[in-house]
Order: structure tokens, then C-alpha cells, then sequence
């Protein structure tokens, strides 16, 4: 069997920013945080609809779509902004393993219901809140007019 040749140096490393980094990390521990005591205030019923894990997912894509299209379109903020509340605190708050242990723990129907109301509600409750910032922004500008690539998602605009 070939062996690949080794890459170089210069191929595998990469310049981490640690500023940003460290912004993930916090906002991270503070959105999981706030996640933890909800969950602990109200805990899921046996063979309910975990209720609190569905309205934490859901507000979270409301509100990861109001970010994105508030720092993607309407203003620049700072370069930490983003990669905290986006991915720290939102990506700490929401939780997808959460869903998926409880998603498998429910009868048959129950967990298809979680399931649809999960999919629908986030996907709706995420344009929802894009459009709704747009709609409340009266001086809506498109990105490209003030942010060329976003050096953490290259893919935005």
C-alpha cells in the first residue's frame, strides 16, 4: 500500500486567532450555562415532549437568525461579535445532543412529533427572525457595502 507523501509545513499550519477563540470558549460556557439552569428549572416529563429543550432550540434559531442577518447586513461590529454570540453563547445555548438523547428516549410518534415540531419551528423561527430585523432596520444596507469576506465564514457575505 502507497503511503501518502507527508505535507509540508508551510500546507499544515494555520494562523489561529485567539482572540476569537477565547470568545467562542466564554460566550460558549455562558450560553451553556444558561441552557444548564433552564433545563434544571423545568425538566422533561417521562415519555413527554422535553418542552424546554424544544423552546431553547427554537429561540435560539430565532435568534441566531436575527444575528446573522443584523452582522451580515445591517451593521459591522466588532470581529469578536459574531464568533461569540453566534457560536459561544448561541451554540452553548442551543443543543443538539440534548435532542437527540431525548429524541431516542420518546415512544414512536411522540419522537417523530419532537422531531417535525424541532425542524419546522427552527427553520420557520430562524427566517422569522431574519426578516424580522430586517424589517425593523430602516436603513437596511447589503453586506457587501461594508464587509468583503468574513475571514471565520468565507461563505457569508
Amino acid at each position: 500500500m502507497a503511503r501518502l507523501p507527508a505535507p509540508s509545513p508551510s500546507a499544515t499550519a494555520s494562523t489561529v486567532d485567539r482572540a476569537a477563540l477565547a470568545s467562542i470558549a466564554v460566550g460558549g460556557g455562558l450560553g451553556s450555562l444558561g441552557r444548564y439552569g433552564l433545563s434544571r428549572a423545568w425538566p422533561p416529563g417521562v415519555g413527554a415532549i422535553p418542552w424546554i429543550t424544544l423552546a431553547i432550540n427554537l429561540l435560539g434559531s430565532l435568534l441566531l437568525g436575527m444575528l446573522v442577518v443584523a452582522v451580515t447586513e445591517i451593521w459591522r461590529p466588532h470581529h469578536l461579535i459574531r464568533p461569540f454570540l453566534g457560536t459561544g453563547v448561541l451554540g452553548g445555548f442551543t443543543t443538539f445532543s440534548t435532542f437527540s438523547v431525548e429524541v431516542r428516549g420518546l415512544p414512536v410518534g411522540t419522537n417523530l412529533v419532537y422531531v417535525a415540531l424541532s425542524l419546522i419551528g427552527g427553520i420557520t423561527l430562524a427566517a422569522l427572525g431574519g426578516a424580522t430585523v430586517r424589517r425593523l432596520e430602516p436603513r437596511f444596507v447589503i453586506a457587501g457595502s461594508h464587509e468583503a469576506v468574513d475571514p471565520f465564514d468565507p461563505e457569508l457575505p
